[in-house]
């Protein structure tokens, strides 16, 4: 049986689980790095799990029910609602309506599902979709736990980005492990503090911030992107691969590199060399970095909402294409370094308009889930056998790799005609020198 055949059939009508106790009724502002456009999407979340032991299907869903009502008191904007103000800014107003929670079971095993690492459409069954005028209609949790023929687990969780990032999502997801376990509060104690990420009064925008700047798109490539059919790529990089490439660079540029910088750089590469585009065709990689504590003073621990920025790396087509990969790298570094306090804020004052967006002609976009500590996500049933997104899309996630604690997993949609190209320039790391 294929996985294109999944049937998912709900065992009970969605419930909205409320916080376990009541909660303060008010409503918060969002940040300006909460508020982008840009992030108007729910973050789309899948764990798999192997048949529980020692713990009846019935109590193990009302465990993790409970559990998840527990931690609502905690993150209690999760069980709110979001809506938009008269200056596009979005708040959330905290009246504990609650998340949704459904019961389902699929009519296959897991080892029907095929090879997890690479998404599939039919996945999508496996979270429950609201039906919502627009995206402020859509409650900001939803929760599916789907049980297989065989008995496995997968728990599915659609968390709003305009409330949670990565790094505040995987602390949500483990504080509610954590309650479901038995503990009476979460390790982490979680702070809202969204008005560190406000515009200064007055506003200082003193970069240029090529990531919002339009570059003209010779190649129609957004066009492309669009009305071509994708199909989903998923190649897995070993802690043995990813030395090698950093070895590689060190010895051809005389300096070092992490491995993010090095497998960014080369899938960036690949993608372009696979499109095929005219060679002065200016393009960017667009990244998020971490700058909790890249601020003057830093963001609090516990900080659970958007506390990231998308670093910029542009070059040309002939450049990242004819040169070798250490340039690329040097590039993606480049873009980091920029990052200083002071640049920041200057982001942050820049999206004070909350209708300014990323400009992505002729960009890829990578968002790094290998490092969010998604894989300790423990119900009480062990570490998940699988942990990624739902779906794959024309951005580029490097997902964990169960296996391997160093591995990176990095799954793309491109073209169906660009498909086999594109696997054999990321699979093939000296096609070019380094």
């Amino acid at each position: 049986m294929l996985v294109s055949n999944l049937l998912v059939i709900p065992e009970e009508e969605p419930l909205l689980v409320t916080p376990a106790c009541s909660m303060p009724h008010e409503v918060l502002s969002l940040s300006n790095l909460d508020s982008q456009f840009f992030l108007r999407f729910t973050i789309e979340y899948i764990f798999v799990y192997k048949p529980p032991q020692g713990e009846d299907y019935e109590e193990a869903v009302e465990r993790i029910r409970n559990g998840l009502s527990g931690a609502l008191v905690y993150y209690y904007p999760l069980a709110g609602r979001l809506r938009s103000r008269h200056d596009h800014k979005l708040e959330v107003v905290c009246n504990g309506e609650g998340a949704v929670f459904v019961r389902a079971r699929a009519n296959l095993s897991l080892k029907e599902f095929g090879p997890l690492h690479k998404p599939a459409k039919s996945w999508k069954k496996l979270l429950h979709k609201v039906s919502a005028d627009g995206f402020l209609g859509i409650p900001p949790l939803v929760v599916q736990v789907t049980r297989l023929r065989c008995g496995s687990l997968i728990i599915c969780a659609g968390i709003s980005h305009c409330l949670c990032d990565g790094l505040g999502s995987s602390q949500f997801l483990q504080a509610w492990c954590q309650i479901s376990k038995g503990a009476k509060f979460p390790s982490v104690t979680p702070a809202w503090s969204r008005d560190l990420l406000q515009s200064r009064n007055p506003p200082r925008i003193e970069y240029s911030h090529p990531e919002f700047t339009e570059v003209p798109d010779l190649c129609n490539l957004n066009t492309r992107l669009k009305s071509e059919q994708l199909q989903a790529s998923s190649v897995i990089f070993d802690s043995a691969k990813l030395l090698e490439m950093k070895t590689l660079v060190t010895v051809h540029s005389h300096s070092k590199c992490t491995s993010f910088e090095v497998l960014s750089a080369h899938v960036w590469r690949s993608w372009i060399r696979a499109m095929d585009l005219h060679p002065k065709q200016a393009i960017k990689l667009l990244f998020s970095v971490n700058v909790r504590t890249k601020l003057q003073p830093g963001l609090p621990e516990g900080f659970y909402g958007n506390g990231f920025v998308l670093a910029c790396a542009q070059t040309t087509v002939k450049d990242l294409t004819e040169r070798p990969l250490w340039y690329a790298v040097k590039v993606v570094q480049r873009a980091k370094e920029i990052l200083t306090d002071e640049y920041i804020r200057s982001i942050v004052d820049t999206l004070g308009d909350s209708r300014r967006r990323p400009d992505l002609n002729g960009s890829l976009v990578i968002s790094q889930w290998s490092r969010l500590g998604l894989m300790d996500v423990d119900f009480g049933w062990g570490k998940a056998s699988h942990v990624g997104n739902l779906s794959s899309d024309i951005y580029c996630i490097f997902l964990p790799v169960d296996s391997d604690g160093e591995a990176v997993n990095v799954v793309l949609s491109v073209p169906r005609s660009v498909y086999g190209k594109y696997e054999y320039y990321m699979r093939n790391i000296t096609h070019n020198p380094l």
